[in-house]
C-alpha cells in the first residue's frame, strides 16, 4: 500500500552522542576523515547502506546500538576528540584572520549550483563542483564566505542506460528533512521567508535552507512552499530545467532573492554585512539590480548607485562560447520588471540597457546574463590564463577601440579542494614522510615546500600506492558496471564475464565529464580498428573507464553516449573498456584515484579551465590533454603529454578531428604505453615513478582550490572591498556625474597633432625621442584625462604587438584655440619595424582600470599620415 502522507523521523540521540548531530550537520565530515571514520565506526554496514551520509546513518541506527554506544569510553573518546577539533576549526583564526590591511568583512559568493557532497546533489557538473570546492577552500583559509544558491527539490538527473544503450533521466524527489540541511529561522521559530513580486500581482515565496560547510554558511532557496501557486512552488524543481521563463524566474530567485536571504541570515545570526558581491557565472547577475534598489531606497539615484554596486562586486565569467550563455528574449525580461513587478523603483529601460548586446554583432533584442554581470561588476576575470584570453576577445565589443588584451577582464585559475579528491592512502603516505599536520596543511594551502617532500618517497612506495588505487578502481567498476546492466535488464546469468573486466596490472585511462560536443566524448573511436589494437595489444595493452551525462535535451550529447556504450558491449573489448552511467562526485572520488592517465581531447579553446585533470594529479595520475585550459597554462613534458591541435584556418572539423585522434593513438602506443611498462634494473617503472613524483611535486600546489581562494582574497576580493569602503554616497554620486560630464564631452576630444625629434624613418636601438603632442579636450580638463604614448613592435599590417604606454605630460596651459601641449620621451628599446601611436583615456582616482568607461580617442588618419608614426 502507498503512504497517504511521509514523516522524516529523527533519532533522540543521547546526550553523551549529542555531538554526533552537530558533525553530521557540518558537512566538513565530506572531506574530514577522522570525522568520517567516526560514523563509520557507529555501524559500518548501514553507513555503507547510507552512501557515507551521517544524517541517514543516524536516522536509521538502531537505539539498541546507541546504548552500547554510550558505554563505549573509546568511541566516547573519539567523538569528544573529533567534535573538539570541529570546534577549533570553526571559532579559530586561519590564514585570513593572520593577513596584514583591510580585508573583506564578509563575502557573497553566488553560484546557481554547488557540489559539496553526494549527500547534496545540487550540482550538474564543473561549475557545482568548482563552488562546492571554493567555500570548503574557503573555510579552510577563514575567508568569511557566505554561499548562496537555490535548492533544487529533484536535483540533477539521475542517469541510467537502456538495453541499446539509450541514457535514460530520473529525477528522484529530494526531501529536504532528509539532507543535512536546516530551515534558517525567524526569533519566533516561523521559517525565514524571501518574496518576489510576479507579473499580474501574484508572488514567488522561499524558504531559506542553511547548510553549513566548515565554517561557511550555504543559503539554498525553496520555492516548493504550500503559500506558492502550483506555478511557483515549481520555479526550483530541477537544475537547469524548463523554458526561458522558468529559467529567468530561477535567476531572479537566486540574485534578487539570494540578496535578501543575505540580508536576512546577516539579520538573524549577527553575521557581518558583505562588502563584496561574487557573482560565479551569469546566473546570479539579477543581484546587482537588488543592490541597486536597496541603495535606492536610501535616497540614492539609479547612476550613483549603480557605481556604488560595481566597486564591490566580483563577476567570474566561465564559458568561452557565447552559445554557453543564458539570453533572454528583451519583453520576457521587461514584463518581470517595473511597476506591478519586481524592482518597481527601478525603471526598466535601464534594467534592460545593462544587459542588451549593444555592440557590433550583438542580438538587439536579447538579454544577456553575462553582458549584464560584466556591465554591474567593476572587476572580471576568466577561469585560466587561456581563458581570460578567450574572454577578453569574446567580449571586447563592450569596450569598443581598446585591443583585446587590454579589456579588463583578468583569470584567475580555478584548483580543487585536496581534502576533498584524494584518495586516503594517498593522504596517509604523504602524512607517513611529513606528518600529518603538515600534510594536511600542505593540501590545503599550497606550501610549495612541503610538495618537495615527495621526493623522498621510495619509488617502491609510490608504485604499490598506484598499484592499490588501480585495484580499488578495479573492483569499483566492476560492482557499478553489474548493477548498470541489472537495470538494462540482463539477468545474473548473463553477467559472469564482468568478474574479468579490468585488471589491475594494465595501464588505465579515465575520462569522466560532461558530454556536449566540444568535449568529444568519441574522439577516442574515430580509428575503432586503432583503438580495439591499443585495446588488445599482447605486451602493452591499455583499458580505458568512460563516464559522463548528456543534457536531458541534448539528443546529440545523448547519441554520443549510445555511441561509445555500443563500442564497449561489444564482447571483443567489453573487458578493456566500459560506460559507467550516473557520473556524480561518489564516482568521481574512486575514478581519479585509480587511472593512470587521464584523457582530455576538447575541442582547443573552449575548455574554460577543465579541473577533472587536476584532481587525477593530485592522485599521482599523469594527464594526457589537449592544450587547453589550465593544461595550455602548466604542461610540461615532465609529467605528462600534449596532444596536439589541428587548428588551421583551413581544417574542417571532420579531418581536425581526424588528425587529432591519430596523435592521440600515436601518442599512446609509441610514448605512454611504453613508458608505463618499461622496466628499470630493480623491475619498477622507474621513469613513469619519476613523472608521477614530479606530477606531485611541480603541479601539486598549483592546482589547489587554496591557491585560487587566495588569489581571489589577493587580487579581487581585497581591492573591491577597497573601493566597496570608498564608495560612500557622496563618492558614488561624483564618479556618476563624472562620468555623465565624459561621455557628454567626449566627442570633442582629439589628438590634433603629433610630432617626433625623429628625422628620419629609421633609428637606433637605445635612442629616445622626444614625442609632443596637441590635443583638444573640449568642456573636460587635463585632470580628466590622460594622454598615452603608445609603442611597440608592429606587424606587416602596423599593428602594434606587445605595446608598452607611458604617460605624457601636460606642458603649461591651453593656447588660444583652446588646445592642450604634452610631451614626453619615447625610448626605442626594441629593434625591427617598431612604431607608436598616441591616445587620450578618462582619468579618475575611482576607476579601477582607464578602460572601464569604455572610451579612448585616437589619431585621425590626417593626423597618422603627418606624425611619422612609423619606425623601421
Amino acid at each position: 500500500m502507498k503512504a497517504i502522507r511521509r514523516f522524516t523521523v529523527r533519532p533522540v540521540l543521547p546526550d553523551s552522542l549529542r555531538p554526533l548531530s552537530d558533525l553530521a550537520r557540518n558537512l566538513r565530515w565530506s572531506w574530514h576523515t577522522e570525522t568520517r571514520d567516526l560514523f563509520q565506526s557507529v555501524d559500518p554496514e548501514r553507513w555503507a547502506a547510507s552512501g557515507g551520509d551521517p544524517v541517514r546513518l543516524l536516522g536509521s541506527v538502531r537505539p539498541a546500538r546507541l546504548a552500547e554506544l554510550t558505554e563505549d569510553r573509546r568511541f566516547l573518546r573519539r567523538l569528544t576528540t573529533v567534535a573538539d577539533e570541529l570546534d577549533d576549526y570553526v571559532t579559530g583564526d586561519r590564514w585570513y584572520q593572520a593577513q596584514p590591511g583591510e580585508l573583506p568583512a564578509a563575502v557573497a559568493y553566488f553560484s546557481p549550483e554547488f557540489g559539496i557532497t553526494a549527500a547534496l546533489p545540487q550540482y550538474s557538473g564543473g561549475l557545482g563542483i568548482l563552488a562546492g570546492d571554493h567555500l570548503k577552500a574557503a573555510s579552510d583559509l577563514g575567508v568569511p564566505l557566505i554561499g548562496v544558491g537555490l535548492l533544487y527539490r529533484h536535483g540533477y538527473f539521475r542517469q541510467s542506460l537502456s538495453r541499446d544503450g539509450w541514457q535514460q533521466e530520473h529525477y528522484p524527489v529530494l526531501d529536504p528533512n532528509e539532507l543535512p540541511l536546516a530551515l534558517l529561522k525567524e526569533a519566533d521559530g516561523s521559517p525565514a521567508q524571501v518574496t518576489l513580486a510576479l507579473p499580474g500581482g501574484r508572488f514567488l515565496r522561499a524558504r531559506i535552507w542553511l547548510a553549513q560547510v566548515g565554517r561557511v554558511p550555504l543559503l539554498l532557496l525553496d520555492s516548493d512552499v504550500e503559500e506558492n501557486d502550483l506555478g511557483e512552488r515549481g520555479v526550483t524543481d530541477r537544475l537547469y530545467g524548463g523554458g526561458s521563463e522558468h529559467r529567468l524566474l530561477q535567476e531572479m530567485l537566486l540574485g534578487i532573492g539570494g540578496v535578501r536571504a543575505v540580508r536576512t541570515y546577516c539579520r538573524l545570526t549577527g553575521h557581518p554585512g558583505p562588502e563584496v558581491f561574487h557573482t560565479n557565472e551569469g546566473h546570479a547577475g539579477f543581484l546587482g539590480l537588488e543592490r541597486i534598489a536597496e541603495l535606492a531606497d536610501l535616497g540614492l539615484e539609479f547612476d550613483s548607485a549603480l557605481e556604488a554596486v560595481r566597486a564591490g562586486t566580483v563577476f567570474t565569467t566561465h564559458t568561452p562560447v557565447p552559445a554557453g550563455i543564458d539570453r533572454f528574449d528583451r519583453e520576457l525580461v521587461a514584463r518581470h520588471f517595473g511597476p506591478g513587478a519586481e524592482l518597481p523603483r527601478i525603471d526598466v529601460e535601464r534594467i534592460l540597457r545593462l544587459g542588451m548586446e549593444t555592440y557590433p554583432g550583438g542580438e538587439p533584442n536579447l538579454f544577456n546574463m553575462a553582458v549584464m554581470g560584466l556591465r554591474l561588476a567593476q572587476r572580471a576575470n576568466g577561469v585560466s590564463l587561456l581563458h581570460g584570453k578567450v574572454s577578453r576577445e569574446m567580449f571586447s565589443g563592450l569596450w569598443p577601440g581598446f585591443d583585446a588584451e587590454e579589456v579588463p577582464i583578468t583569470s584567475v585559475t580555478n584548483g580543487v579542494h585536496a581534502p576533498t579528491w584524494i584518495a586516503p592512502e594517498v593522504f596517509r603516505l604523504g602524512a607517513r614522510q611529513i606528518g600529518a599536520q603538515r600534510a594536511e596543511d600542505a593540501f590545503t594551502g599550497g606550501d610549495a615546500d612541503r610538495w618537495d617532500a615527495v621526493a623522498d618517497i621510495p619509488d617502491q612506495d609510490i608504485h604499490d600506492l598506484r598499484r592499490t588505487l588501480r585495484e580499488q578502481l578495479v573492483a569499483e567498476v566492476r560492482d557499478r558496471l553489474r548493477v548498470s546492466w541489472r537495470q538494462r535488464g540482463a539477468g545474473t546469468a548473463e553477467l559472469g564475464w564482468i568478474d574479468g573486466v579490468l585488471d589491475p596490472d594494465v595501464l588505465t585511462i579515465g575520462f569522466a565529464r560532461r558530454v556536449p560536443s566540444y568535449k568529444r566524448l568519441t574522439l577516442m573511436l574515430r580509428d575503432r580498428d586503432r583503438l580495439m589494437d591499443l585495446l588488445l595489444h599482447p605486451q602493452r595493452p591499455v583499458q580505458i573507464v568512460v563516464a559522463g551525462k548528456a543534457h536531458p535535451a541534448d539528443d546529440g550529447g545523448k547519441r554520443l553516449v549510445q555511441e561509445l556504450v555500443r563500442f564497449a558491449d561489444d564482447p571483443r573489448v567489453r573487458h578493456r573498456i566500459v560506460f559507467l552511467p550516473d557520473y556524480g562526485m561518489a564516482m568521481a572520488q574512486k575514478l581519479y584515484p585509480g587511472c593512470d592517465i587521464w584523457l582530455n581531447n576538447p575541442l582547443r579553446p573552449l575548455e574554460a579551465c577543465g579541473t577533472s585533470g587536476m584532481k587525477a594529479a593530485l592522485n599521482g595520475c599523469l594527464n594526457l590533454s589537449v592544450l587547453d585550459g589550465w593544461w595550455d597554462e602548466w604542461f610540461q613534458p615532465d609529467f605528462g603529454w600534449a596532444i596536439p591541435t589541428a587548428d588551421g584556418a583551413g581544417t574542417d572539423p571532420d579531418r581536425r578531428d581526424d588528425i587529432e585522434a591519430a596523435a592521440l593513438y600515436d601518442l599512446l602506443e609509441q610514448r605512454v604505453a611504453p613508458r608505463f611498462y618499461e622496466r628499470g634494473p630493480g623491475g619498477l617503472p622507474d621513469r613513469w615513478i619519476e613523472m608521477v613524483r614530479q606530477t606531485l611535486t611541480l603541479l601539486g600546489p598549483k592546482v589547489l582550490a587554496g591557491r585560487m581562494v587566495r588569489e581571489y582574497v589577493e587580487r579581487l576580493y581585497a581591492p573591491a572591498a577597497r573601493a566597496h569602503r570608498a564608495m560612500a554616497p557622496d563618492t558614488a554620486r561624483e564618479l556618476a556625474e563624472w562620468k555623465s560630464r565624459l561621455r557628454a564631452a567626449w566627442h570633442a576630444v582629439t589628438v590634433d597633432h603629433v610630432e617626433t625629434s625623429a628625422t628620419t624613418a629609421t633609428a637606433e636601438l637605445g635612442t629616445t625621442l622626444t614625442l609632443r603632442v596637441r590635443v583638444g579636450l573640449g568642456e573636460l580638463a587635463p585632470d580628466d584625462v590622460e594622454v598615452q604614448a603608445v609603442s611597440g613592435r608592429v606587424d606587416s599590417e602596423d599593428r602594434i604587438a606587445d605595446a608598452t604606454a607611458v604617460p605624457l605630460k601636460s606642458v603649461g596651459g591651453a593656447d588660444a584655440e583652446g588646445r592642450w601641449v604634452y610631451e614626453g620621451p619615447l625610448s626605442l628599446d626594441r629593434t625591427g619595424p617598431y612604431g607608436y601611436t598616441v591616445r587620450i583615456l578618462p582619468a579618475h582616482r575611482l576607476l579601477a582600470s582607464s578602460a572601464e568607461p569604455g572610451l579612448v580617442a585616437v589619431p585621425s588618419e590626417d593626423v597618422v599620415e603627418g606624425a611619422g608614426v612609423l619606425l623601421r
